[in-house]
C-alpha cells in the first residue's frame, strides 16, 4: 500500500505567477485567491499574479501568498482522490500543512500567518539580524562552531537543518559573520549569505513569540485528521494543544526538516508531493534518499503528472 506525505515549502519558494495557470480558469481555485483579499482586507493576489516580486518577498506577504496557493493546491489533489497519509511542511509551510490536516481553517491559517509575518518583522529591525547556508559541514562540527561564538557574546546557532551537507545558521549579523568565517576553516565548503528579512528560527525571535501564543489562542484549532510531523520534534503530532506549543517554539527553534522527512520513511512514506510553487523541497527529499519518489504540483501539467501517476498507486 503507498504511503503519501503531502509536504508545503515555506519563504523563499513564493514567485511572481504563483498559481496563475490554476485560478484563470478554475472558479474554486480563483476562490481561494479571492478569500484570502477578503481576510487581509488589500489585494494579496494581485501582487500573487503579477508582482512586484519586491513587495510580495516582504515576509507578511509571502507568508499568506504561499499558504493560498499552497493549501489550493493540496485541495485540487485531493478533489481528484489523492489523500496523504502525513503532512509536512518547512518553517512557514508547516501552517499549511495544518490546514491540510483539518487543524485549521483556511480562513484562520492565511489571517495567523499574515500576523506571523508582521510579528517576526517587528522582532529584530532590519540589518541587525542574518542568515546563511553552510555547506559541506557535518552537524555536530557547526554546532561546535556555532556555540563558541554565541558564548563571545555574538548570538548565532542553527535554524534549519535541511538536508545532508546543508544547514543554514541564523542570528546577529556579527555572529553569522563570525560562525561563517569559523565554518570555512572548520572544513565547509562554503557560507552563503541569504536574502533575508530576518533572524527566523533564532532566539532573537523570541519576542515575536508571545504576540503569536496570543494570535492563535485566539484561532479555532481541531485535533488533525492527518498526522502533521513536527518542525521542532520531527515527530507526528495530532492533538491541538501540543501542535499550538510547538507552532509558538518553532518561531525560534530549528527546523529539523531532514529528521523529519527521516521519520516519514520510517514510517513507510515512499511518495512525497510537494505541494505550491518551487521544487525545493522535493530537491532535499531527494538528497536525504534518491530511491523515493518525489512530485512538485504547481500547475496543471504537474497536476495531471500526478493524477496518472497515482492510478498505479494501490
Amino acid at each position: 500500500m503507498t504511503k503519501i506525505a503531502f509536504i508545503f515549502p515555506g519563504q523563499g519558494s513564493q514567485s511572481v505567477g504563483m498559481g496563475a495557470e490554476f485560478v484563470s480558469g478554475q472558479l474554486e481555485c480563483k476562490a481561494y485567491y479571492d478569500k484570502a483579499d477578503d481576510l487581509l482586507g488589500y489585494t494579496l493576489s494581485k501582487l500573487m499574479l503579477e508582482g512586484p516580486a519586491e513587495e510580495l518577498t516582504l515576509t507578511y506577504n509571502a507568508q499568506p501568498a504561499l499558504l493560498t496557493t499552497s493549501a489550493m493546491i493540496a485541495d485540487k489533489l485531493k478533489q481528484a482522490g489523492i489523500t496523504p497519509d502525513y503532512t509536512a511542511g518547512h518553517s512557514l509551510g508547516e501552517y499549511t500543512a495544518l490546514v491540510a490536516s483539518d487543524v485549521l481553517s483556511f480562513e484562520d491559517g492565511v489571517q495567523a500567518v499574515h500576523s506571523r509575518g508582521m510579528f517576526m518583522n517587528e522582532a529584530v529591525p532590519a540589518g541587525e539580524g542574518a542568515m546563511a547556508a553552510i555547506l559541506g559541514l557535518e552537524r555536530d562540527v557547526l554546532q561546535a562552531v556555532t556555540d563558541e561564538v554565541t558564548a563571545s557574546g555574538k548570538v548565532v546557532q542553527l535554524a534549519n537543518l535541511n538536508c545532508p551537507g546543508q544547514i543554514v545558521i541564523s542570528g546577529t549579523k556579527a555572529g553569522v559573520d563570525e560562525a561563517s568565517v569559523k565554518a570555512k576553516e572548520a572544513g565547509a565548503k562554503r557560507a552563503l549569505p541569504l536574502v533575508v528579512s530576518g533572524p527566523f528560527h533564532s532566539e532573537l525571535m523570541r519576542p515575536a513569540a508571545g504576540k503569536l501564543q496570543e494570535n492563535l489562542q485566539r484561532k479555532e484549532m481541531q485535533d488533525a485528521q492527518i498526522p502533521v510531523i513536527s518542525n521542532v520534534m520531527a515527530e507526528p503530532v495530532t492533538e491541538k494543544a501540543k501542535i499550538q506549543q510547538l507552532l509558538v517554539e518553532q518561531l525560534y527553534s530549528p527546523v529539523l526538516w531532514e529528521d523529519s522527512v527521516r521519520k516519514m520513511l520510517d514510517l513507510g512514506v515512499d511518495v512525497f508531493i510537494e505541494c505550491g510553487p518551487g521544487k525545493v523541497l522535493s530537491g532535499l527529499v531527494k538528497k536525504i534518499d534518491r530511491q523515493v519518489k518525489t512530485y512538485c504540483v504547481y500547475d496543471g501539467a504537474t497536476f495531471e503528472q500526478v493524477v496518472e501517476a497515482s492510478k498505479e498507486w494501490s
